[in-house]
């Protein structure tokens, strides 16, 4: 009996172990995090996205999803996102929806970086082309842009960028088993193709209508998950979305090209009223944050110096206008430096990172009014008479009090003065100054 309560004891432990064991792999991959990438991809996409893959796990996690929806985006914030898909832990899945969504250049590239690439009905992909600093795209040798009289319409930093934008999105595609040859396409050509065509492509890996769709399509795919090969386990998977928190909200909004300018030009002018109206305290508070905070979001905007340079220009200029008054001259100058600046500041417009024009012209409408106003007083103030200091004694009236001689001395508002006239004035007689010389008053009888 003995031997066999041990017998027993010891099947229901091995049991007990096998039901851990077996266990243990239904713990693993609980859910599916969709993290929703829309709108342009800047500092803060980047730093959301790279920020959440970290803290996602295997043990919990299961698949992560990158649900896209953009133009593009900055070369610099692309490849950290990039870099964190890689490194990541967790398999990757890039899904351009919804419908009438697009990955357009950076969005490309993220696909192609991404464990599945998959798109719902009625998206698009491509158009990877690099974007220059002036805002066109860099199209290199056999491109419809016209070639000069040397035969070649691109110089060598155009070729660097365009061939390291192929070599890039080249790796990528070998990575995870791609159209290598469309990718350079796309770069070459800044070709875009729809969903359709683009599975027919082998772009992508899948169309989905929806999340779920996409979980079931895709469970027990082979994929590359940071260098190692990995079955996809998706089926049944609990969808869970994870927003950007408020710190990356802040983020983004402060880092938009209008709000950082509109946050310098604040703190510009805060200063400058503080300057000029010590002990304000307000205008010198808000100004210095402001400016702080938008040359923090200047950090990490590609922004043209020479245009920031024009900006700050314009406004000595509007304020050299106030108080040398040169009748609009210093005052339109400044305008048309402040306006091109701002035109030139933010150039980059393939990536999304430019000023709208209602901000640019709302901005140089504000200064051209706060230059009026400032003219407009000064003009009345110049009209005025002088009420202070010894050209306010010119024209004033007053009486003689005593006289001896050609001196003698007179009451002019409300203070005892010496005079000279050219004639004795007697007691009480009224006068008026014409001339000051020093502490001496020349004054007629009236």
């Amino acid at each position: 009996m003995m031997r066999l309560r041990a017998a027993i004891r010891l099947l229901v432990l091995c049991a007990a172990l096998a039901a851990a064991a077996f266990a243990a792999p239904a713990s693993v991959a609980k859910r599916a995090v969709v993290f929703d990438v829309h709108d342009t991809i800047g500092p803060a996409t980047a730093d959301y996205i790279t920020q959440e893959l970290k803290n996602v796990t295997p043990t919990d996690v299961g698949i992560v999803l990158l649900r896209m929806n953009t133009p593009g985006g900055l070369d610099t914030s692309m490849r950290q996102i990039i870099s964190a898909i890689l490194s990541s832990q967790v398999p990757v899945v890039t899904y351009v929806a919804p419908g009438g969504a697009r990955a357009a250049s950076a969005g490309t590239y993220i696909a192609y970086a991404s464990a599945i690439a998959a798109m719902a009905p009625g998206t698009n992909i491509g158009a990877a082309t690099p974007i220059q600093f002036g805002g066109s795209p860099i199209l290199p040798r056999g491109s419809d842009k016209k070639q000069g009289a040397g035969g070649s319409s691109e110089d060598t930093e155009t070729r660097k960028v365009v061939n390291d934008a192929i070599a890039y999105i080249r790796s990528l595609a070998t990575l995870n088993h791609r159209n290598a040859d469309w990718a350079v396409d796309a770069v070459r050509s800044a070709v875009s193709v729809p969903a359709t065509e683009a599975l027919s492509l082998h772009v992508i890996d899948v169309i989905a209508n929806d999340v779920p769709d996409l979980l079931r399509q895709i469970d027990g795919k082979s994929v590359i998950v940071n260098g190692n090969p990995q079955v996809l386990a998706t089926a049944g998977l609990t969808v869970e979305a994870e927003p950007p928190d408020w710190r990356t909200e802040l983020f983004g909004l402060i880092t938009n090209p209008d709000v950082a300018f509109i946050l310098m030009l604040l703190g510009i002018y805060g200063l400058i009223f503080e300057f000029f109206n010590p002990g304000a305290v307000a205008p010198g508070l808000i100004g210095s944050i402001s400016l702080l905070v938008g040359l923090y979001a200047l950090a990490f905007i590609p922004i043209n110096y020479a245009g920031a340079a024009l900006v700050i220009v314009g406004i000595g200029l509007m304020i050299a206008e106030v108080h040398i008054g040169a009748f609009g001259a210093l005052g339109v100058g400044g305008i048309a430096a402040f306006a091109i600046g701002a035109l030139m500041m933010f150039p980059a417009r393939g990536s999304g990172y430019t000023l709208s024009g209602g901000v640019v012209i709302g901005t140089a409408v504000a200064s051209a009014a706060f230059i009026l106003l400032a003219l407009t007083a000064l003009l009345r103030a110049r009209k005025k008479p002088v009420v202070s200091g010894g050209e306010a004694l010119i024209g004033a009236e007053g009486e003689a009090v005593s006289w001896g001689g050609e001196e003698g001395r007179v009451r002019v508002a409300g203070e005892i003065w010496r005079a000279r006239a050219d004639a004795p004035l007697p007691a009480g007689a009224h006068i008026k100054v014409i001339k000051r010389d020093g502490l001496v008053l020349q004054v007629q009888p009236i």
